[in-house]
């Protein structure tokens, strides 16, 4: 444990919807939900204004459509979220070479390997400063904790949001943790929760009092002993800025169980070539390949493969998730595929299976083109192909060439509506079109700031603070006019 709190949790707030209710003027202030917006889509995160009604990440959007009819449901746009990370992360990177992200919206920092003075008057400062940086770069909010331990400043965190700062002064950690309720701890779900709720322990108060051996008694040596020390308020893990991924996979749900043998296996196909291009991005090679299947039951069946060595090869990989597939009966219909690699490295290994893959893979390429030949021996004009419909999902960027920039509110019986809007402009009007209409194309996610004219409006928080009342230096004129509340 430190001395001092030079330990910084950063968390964004509600990052996937507030960076909506950013790029989009007409949402700011209203409930926006992100996630799957299909009928077996799960909520990935709702704004401050949606959980009034109780919608929470991980629920089923069904249910959180059943709670907040009136909710943007979006569908997630990642390129945004990702450019707005980077952003974040460079800012992070400034304050100390120890950064330990945990997602795209979360990360430790350690301020001491910085170069912060360990007090605590420095360590707040640093802590506004970041919070105002944040707000300027990106045009989000972010909620700092400060403390002399990774917990405690995760909890922290958790404690200032929304867009605060709370700072856990060494020898104050239990005054803060006692009162909480056990969930508040890392490590404790509801299994474990549950079984001290048996045992008459509800508070973190009530964990420490519990002592190490009856908690060893309840949950094991591993378990009970760490369970015990965070609940006095020690945590010595340091941050540590390289985290390895021990595996790297894709999964996708489906709205309408798969029944088709083929359509199953073409699924897979797709997600073992994602898999591979997140490996390949990644820099990574991996040995062991694993499928997942959810039937329509909710069984889950897993199966996987140990190769001869490392490979990112797609042919290699494509064809260890096939031949695992047909080990699993999916008659009865399939609800979700998966496909894994694990036992990664940062080589890719010589593999003769590989190399026979590929050349297969080349050899049935040229045979296919072959086969379409005409008979006659060419001159003929092909017909050409039907394009894929197009589909808009919820929150899209979109382009039409008359109106300019926008993005998808809604779709279906062959026409999508659009709000034409963007971050640094007043709320758009809505048209609509046909699906197919030749003028609109998908786009790009724009800045959210520093895009447009209006750049102080785009630098406006999307959320509310908990405080509104400014910083002590700053001037008040900057601050802008708060656009929805918790």
């Amino acid at each position: 444990m430190r001395p001092a709190p030079t330990i910084l949790h950063l968390d964004m707030d509600a990052f996937f919807a507030a960076a909506e209710q950013a790029a989009k003027p007409s949402l700011r202030g209203k409930p926006v939900v992100v996630g799957g917006i299909g009928v077996r889509g799960v909520v990935s995160t709702a704004s401050y204004e949606a959980r009034v009604f109780g919608v929470r990440s991980a629920m089923p959007t069904a249910q959180a459509r059943r709670l907040c009819p009136n909710a943007a449901y979006l569908a997630p746009r990642f390129s945004l979220y990702r450019q707005v990370s980077e952003a974040v992360m460079e800012l992070l990177h400034a304050l100390s070479p120890l950064v330990e992200p945990l997602s795209l919206d979360e990360a430790f920092v350690d301020l001491e390997a910085g170069g912060v003075p360990a007090r605590t008057a420095a360590v707040r400062a640093v802590g506004e400063r970041l919070r105002r940086d944040i707000r300027s770069t990106t045009g989000l909010t972010g909620s700092v904790g400060l403390a002399g331990a990774k917990m405690l400043a995760k909890i922290a965190s958790e404690t200032a949001k929304p867009d605060g700062l709370v700072v856990i002064e060494p020898g104050t950690e239990r005054e803060l943790l006692d009162p909480m309720p056990v969930r508040t701890l890392p490590g404790v779900g509801p299994a474990t929760a549950e079984t001290l709720r048996r045992a008459g322990i509800h508070t973190v108060a009530e964990t420490a009092e519990a002592g190490e051996a009856e908690l060893v008694r309840l949950l094991g040596r591993a378990h009970g002993a760490g369970l015990h020390a965070m609940a006095l308020g020690r945590d010595d893990r340091p941050v540590v800025a390289e985290r390895d991924a021990k595996s790297i996979s894709v999964e996708d749900t489906f709205e309408v169980d798969l029944t088709d043998r083929t359509r199953v296996r073409g699924e897979m196909l797709r997600l073992a070539d994602r898999c591979v291009q997140r490996l390949r991005a990644a820099g990574r090679s991996g040995r062991t390949v694993v499928i997942k299947v959810r039937n329509y039951d909710f069984s889950t069946l897993t199966r996987s493969e140990t190769l001869r060595g490392p490979t990112d090869d797609p042919a290699v990989i494509r064809e260890a998730a096939v031949r695992l597939l047909e080990t699993v009966d999916t008659t009865g219909g399939v609800r979700l595929l998966g496909v894994g690699v694990s036992g990664l490295a940062d080589f890719t290994q010589e593999d003769l299976f590989a190399q026979l893959a590929t050349e297969r893979e080349a050899r049935e390429a040229e045979e296919a083109a072959g086969a379409a030949e005409p008979a006659d021996g060419g001159g003929r004009e092909q017909e050409p192909q039907e394009e894929p419909p197009r589909r808009w999902h919820p929150g899209l960027d979109v382009v039409h060439e008359e109106y300019g920039a926008g993005w998808v509110q809604g779709s279906g019986v062959g026409r999508v509506t659009v709000r034409f809007e963007t971050p640094w402009s007043a709320p758009g009007r809505v048209r609509t079109f046909a699906v197919e209409d030749p003028a609109l194309r998908p786009g790009e996610p724009l800045p959210l700031v520093g895009g447009g004219p209006a750049d102080a409006q785009s630098s406006e928080p999307a959320i509310l603070p908990k405080s509104v009342s400014p910083d002590p230096g700053e001037d008040t004129g900057s601050v802008g006019e708060e656009i929805s509340s918790r």
